[in-house]
């Protein structure tokens, strides 16, 4: 809005004191302020109103409105509540810095004139904004996309002031400014959660110290009536605008909405671009589990390298990802769930924009989800090639705690890594491989786990089949009597043995470790010795209460 149109409401009881040619300065918001310098807090285009409480002499004046002049505000309002006239230095001030200058009549409080204003600016945003977004929206869905998700923040930001980010349902960021990671993974967790219990869109969330609205960016940009929420929700993107909209008004939440939808047409074109890439996971993984031959899958591997990895040739290396969902009424098809997570989770959580999935094909067969990865091989200096792979327990890390807040207390993540194999001969040993350590992770506790190749050639792959009331059974005979002995006596027994064991036996490592004297250390061993019976020099009984340790 203009200055002029609030000059021309006479409810506003405002007189024009000087800047006449100015009036076609645009008003972006309003600031009520008495400080003698309230620069930190503006931004440019604020209609000022002040009662002169920081007005102790005239020369106060010149400096105040040199102030506001720097600042870019667009217009001056002075209340008469308190003071018989405005000032002739003030007047003299703004005239020498062509700051319109307006007298509030005592009448009226800066309450509604703020009012006013935040009003009529917030409308003509918000339909200056939907006019915009309706345009773009028309342009994206008859032709190429015009500049994907960045260009909708960008005008939130601009017209709205509404800082905003879409995210991958792990947390990532996709678009939008810089945005810390713990950040991003809090913003997914608390959604997922509330989008588990059925809470009202858009979901408030807290982190690091400010308030963000998060709405759902749903694939096709709506809802399908009756279909699960579990189908999605592990999926979607999501909007997150750093603002809580929890008072906002019918229209400006319709207008987030349209955003919403604006951004998932992006989203469906990336999905679109991924069927290619998912066809050739599919032949590839149909030909390595009927048995085909080496020659054959490594054709097909010779026409997929190029889509995946663009301009690099055939790659000489690949590794397997095994993802399986599973929720406990069954009643769900899991399979292009764990598709679409595996396609995020294989993302290196710090890259930003769709694009990096782009090359990772993943296919799916019944409730399980198989990716293919292309490594980049790297010559070492005795030009043999190598490949870096993806490790278990830094996927995990990344996606665990958001993923756990989507499948609630009624689904389960598990996936299982490879290692990486240089021909068509190994792909076959390492969708077992990768399988295997996949049902390693599932027989592990909680809401998302993982395991990778290394653990299968060790007892890690052993333990989790050890049926429960063995385990149970062989580490209460061995273990129990510490734990009873350390809540009487509070004598640190287990804490020693586990460091014990990780000396390898050394007492002097272990005396080091726990900073005890090596005579308390022998003591404690001893009283472990002689409350299980077992001998701590023997490696039998170093390996059972390693094993026990483990089961715990």
């Amino acid at each position: 809005m203009r200055l002029r149109a609030l000059l021309e409401t006479d409810a506003l009881g405002l007189r024009l004191l000087g800047g006449e040619d100015e009036l076609d300065r645009t008003v972006r918001g309003v600031m009520t302020t008495d400080l003698r310098d309230p620069s930190r807090y503006l931004s440019g285009g604020e209609l000022v109103l002040t009662g002169l409480a920081w007005r102790r002499e005239p020369a106060d004046s010149e400096r105040f409105v040199r102030i506001l002049t720097a600042a870019g505000v667009a217009g001056l309002a002075a209340g008469e509540a308190e003071i018989a006239s405005t000032p002739d230095d003030l007047i003299e001030a703004c005239a020498r810095h062509r700051l319109p200058l307006f007298s509030v009549d005592e009448t009226v409080s800066f309450a509604s004139i703020t009012e006013h204003v935040v009003r009529q600016v917030s409308s003509e945003r918000a339909g200056d904004l939907a006019a915009v977004v309706d345009r773009h929206r028309r342009l994206m869905t008859s032709g190429p996309a015009g500049g994907g998700p960045e260009v909708v923040l960008d005008l939130l930001k601009s017209d709205l002031d509404l800082p905003a980010w879409v995210l991958s349902p792990t947390g990532r960021r996709i678009a939008g400014a810089a945005l810390a990671a713990p950040v991003g993974a809090v913003l997914a967790g608390e959604h997922l959660a509330a989008a588990r219990t059925g809470r009202r869109e858009p979901h408030r969330v807290t982190a690091g110290g400010h308030t963000y609205s998060v709405f759902p960016i749903r694939s096709g940009g709506r809802m399908t009536a009756g279909r699960d929420v579990r189908e999605t929700v592990l999926s979607d993107w999501l909007l997150a605008v750093e603002a809580d909209a929890a008072d906002w008004p019918a229209e400006r939440l319709d207008l987030l909405q349209g955003v919403t939808q604006l951004i998932a047409v992006e989203r469906d074109r990336r999905d679109a671009a991924r069927t290619v890439r998912r066809r050739l996971a599919q032949e590839v993984l149909e030909l390595v589990q009927t048995g085909a031959a080496p020659a054959e899958i490594a054709a097909r591997l010779r026409v997929a390298a190029p889509v995946l990895l663009p301009g690099l040739g055939t790659a000489p290396h690949w590794q397997i990802v095994v993802a399986r969902v599973e929720w406990a009424d069954g009643d769900i098809e899991a399979g292009p769930v764990a598709q679409a997570l595996l396609e995020e989770v294989l993302v290196d959580p710090d890259s930003t924009g769709p694009e990096p999935s782009d090359r990772i094909a993943v296919a799916h067969t019944g409730d399980e989800a198989v990716a293919l990865v292309p490594l980049p091989a790297v010559v070492t200096g005795t030009d043999e090639a190598t490949a870096t792979g993806l490790h278990a327990d830094a996927l995990l890390a990344a996606v665990r705690t958001p993923l756990a807040a989507g499948l609630a207390d009624d689904g389960r993540l598990t996936f299982g890594v490879s290692a990486p194999v240089h021909s068509a001969e190994g792909l076959r040993g390492a969708l077992e491989e990768a399988r295997h350590a996949r049902r390693v992770a599932a027989a592990r506790p909680g809401p998302v786990c993982a395991a990778g190749h290394q653990e299968l050639a060790s007892h890690v792959l052993l333990l989790p089949f050890v049926p429960d009331d063995v385990r149970r059974a062989f580490t209460a005979r061995l273990l129990d009597p510490l734990k009873d002995y350390d809540h009487r006596h509070r004598a640190e027994l287990i804490p020693t043995l586990e460091a014990f064991l990780d000396c390898d036996g050394s007492w002097t490592r272990c005396a080091t470790r726990l900073h005890l004297h090596v005579n308390t250390l022998r003591y404690r061993v001893g009283r472990i010795e002689q409350l299980t019976g077992r001998d701590l020099s023997r490696l039998e009984d170093k390996l059972d209460f390693f094993l026990a340790l483990r089961m715990s």
